[in-house]
């Protein structure tokens, strides 16, 4: 069995197939394969299997390229860089590595969150270009959490993650919106559920967004939205970067409309809006949510083990359904 792995990832994940006696070839491109690149990669051997990433579009030219293939193994929780209905018409399985990277992702989303309300970031650069002449009393004032409202958009896994560090780590009070009523989520953090998004922007101290990305949640973040929350609000991203009309943010965040952003995610990665690097209201962290040493680890052995399962007569552990 041969398989295909668009981008170096962990040696775990690799290091598992090759034990199981699989063929597996790495991409040595240094940087995303483009989707011509990744098309002749596969044309070069017939593959049975495909490790691909978030970052890797995965549509009916790919498939028809590995025409063997018997799965895409996605090392990513979503999958929107799949055409998911294209691959069960073809009888090709789509996989992920979901629940793994969730503590990481909240650690990481609550590690924004003090960043942009103590203006961590802010602080360093002032301090390396050597502003910092001693201590003032109006120096990068920020703001508290405790006592603070944080709005959740998407109580799933990480959004609960977060929700509980809030509650039980910093006293805040919890908001949130979901397609559906959680009752669970309610009860461990006292938290309190509005039918619309509107309404947790209007009242949250800071919002964070946890949604995939779908035809509804593009640009869930836009111009009248950002007009609607308060003007001493923070609004967070570590979901997917389209959920944010970006240049509307770089417009509010000039113009005061909100206090601050973090992201972790763009619209059109790697590319930023015009004028969001300008902006000394804003944290960026460039697509790191899930990036320690332990969560990479196993997304790879995951997404081995997805495909060894496939390879092996059985059904995927974390198989996308269409």
């Amino acid at each position: 069995m041969k398989v295909y792995v668009t981008r170096e990832i962990p040696e775990s994940g690799t290091a598992f197939l090759r034990e199981k006696g699989y063929e597996v070839t790495v991409s040595e491109k240094n940087g995303v394969l483009t989707k011509s690149e990744l098309v002749l990669a596969l044309t070069e051997k017939e593959y049975d299997a495909v490790l691909c990433l978030l970052t890797d579009t995965i549509d009916a030219d790919v498939f028809h390229a590995a025409p063997k293939a018997k799965i895409f193994a996605n090392y990513a929780v979503g999958v929107n860089n799949v055409d998911v209905k294209e691959a069960a018409q073809r009888g090709i399985l789509i996989t992920n590595t979901p629940d793994v990277l969730t503590d990481t992702v909240a650690e990481h989303t609550f590690g924004l969150i003090l960043a942009i309300t103590a203006r961590i970031a802010e602080g360093d650069r002032f301090t390396r270009a050597g502003k910092y002449v001693g201590w003032a009393p109006m120096l990068l004032l920020g703001c508290d959490l405790r006592g603070k409202t944080l709005g959740v958009l998407g109580a799933g896994r990480i959004g609960s993650r977060v929700a509980h560090h809030a509650r039980n780590g910093f006293d805040m009070d919890v908001i949130y919106y979901d397609v559906q009523k959680n009752d669970l989520f309610e009860k461990e953090y006292n938290a309190t559920y509005f039918s619309t998004a509107e309404e947790v922007l209007q009242m949250a101290d800071i919002v964070t967004v946890h949604v995939p990305l779908l035809d509804a949640t593009r640009h869930l973040i836009n111009s009248k939205r950002l007009a609607m929350m308060k003007p001493t609000s923070y609004l967070v991203n570590t979901s997917r970067g389209p959920v944010i009309d970006e240049t509307a943010l770089v417009a509010a965040l000039r113009t005061n409309i909100i206090r601050g952003a973090a992201l972790d995610v763009f619209e059109n990665e790697p590319a930023l809006a015009p004028g969001l690097v300008e902006l000394e209201n804003v944290v960026l962290t460039p697509h790191i949510a899930s990036a320690t040493e332990e969560t990479r680890a196993k997304m790879a052995v995951m997404a081995a083990e997805n495909i060894i399962a496939v390879f092996e007569g059985r059904t995927p552990p974390n198989l996308v359904k269409n």
